[in-house]
């Protein structure tokens, strides 16, 4: 901003208070410290949960306790909050909007809830009602819908970021990731909200159509097939007509699938339906072939293949 770089978050936090004022309570505020511990405790408790291993001394069910006490902390909270906020702040208009403590838990709560669905089965918007009318509130705020990840980027963008995240095979934690891993989603486990469709589809429509060379150029796949299989999908998504290609290049459409960041790359919504489309066209390739999503790196994701763009 005003040609300075600013990077970590509590910088960022503090740059911005000193920019335009404070969103609630400042960050510098004494009161505001309990927040940010519980804010720690949670993390702290995320991290020992998802990313070590079952050891004797330290069993996967002690740390899920932990970290369901840690967020009983922030559930009572939130559930004697007469807004449903953390950190209520009211705008010019007199609205009322997250402040700034509902933005320092949002990355955390964001990746927690992802992360935990997929390797774990844990539902966090189930098991804690205040938190997920939170999150249900977040998600009719524009400026959060701008920047929301999705279940399937934070799922595969986390174990190069946290050194590993392990799963626990159970009944849920089979079911979840199966849906987020093809793209189909977990419904209002990730996103609380009525929208129009159509205008996603047409969204990641456009976002395809822009970057279409770069996308058939570092497919790993063979470009035609791919391309006459991507079109494919597209048809699919936008008319719900089926034409399947001669050779369908499912594994070209499932690298794809994989690849969509959100919100790098489209909304969350548009990133489903169009991860939906992929795989319904990609399901008819009798191979089932797959690009594995690296676990130490995602230098696969590059952005410098679009920044001319």
């Amino acid at each position: 901003l005003n040609g300075e770089i600013i990077t970590e978050s509590d910088n960022i936090i503090y740059f911005l208070e000193k920019e335009y004022g404070c969103l609630g309570s400042s960050i510098s505020d004494i009161q505001f410290q309990k927040i940010r511990q519980m804010e720690r405790d949670i993390f702290k408790a995320w991290c020992e949960w998802l990313c070590r291993e079952q050891s004797i001394f330290y069993p996967n069910k002690s740390r899920e306790s932990k970290l369901r006490n840690n967020l009983k902390d922030l559930e009572d909270l939130l559930k004697n909050s007469i807004t449903g906020y953390i950190d209520p702040h009211f705008d010019a208009d007199g609205i009322i909007r997250p402040g700034t403590g509902d933005i320092i838990f949002i990355p955390y709560l964001e990746r927690i809830n992802a992360s935990l669905c997929y390797y774990k089965g844990f539902n966090l918007r189930i098991d804690f009602p205040s938190i997920n009318q939170w999150f249900t509130l977040l998600e009719n705020q524009h400026t959060y819908l701008g920047t929301q990840g999705d279940f399937h980027t934070h799922a595969h963008d986390l174990p190069p970021q946290m050194g590993g995240c392990f799963k626990e095979s159970n009944e849920k934690q089979l079911y979840f990731s199966k849906l987020i891993d093809t793209g189909e989603g977990l419904g209002t486990l990730e996103l609380n909200k009525v929208v129009d469709s159509s205008y996603y589809a047409k969204f990641a429509l456009m976002r395809i159509i822009k970057h279409k060379d770069n996308l058939i150029k570092i497919n790993p796949t063979h470009d035609e097939f791919f391309d006459i299989s991507l079109r494919s999908a597209l048809t699919y998504m936008m008319q719900g007509e089926i034409i399947y290609p001669k050779i369908i290049c499912g594994k070209g459409l499932r690298y794809l699938r994989d690849r969509i960041s959100v919100p790098r790359d489209m909304s969350l919504i548009s990133a489903r339906i169009l991860r939906k489309s992929l795989e319904k066209i990609a399901s008819c390739d009798s191979s089932n072939d797959m690009y594995k999503i690296p676990t130490n790196h995602r230098y696969d994701q590059n952005p410098s293949d679009f920044k001319k763009f």
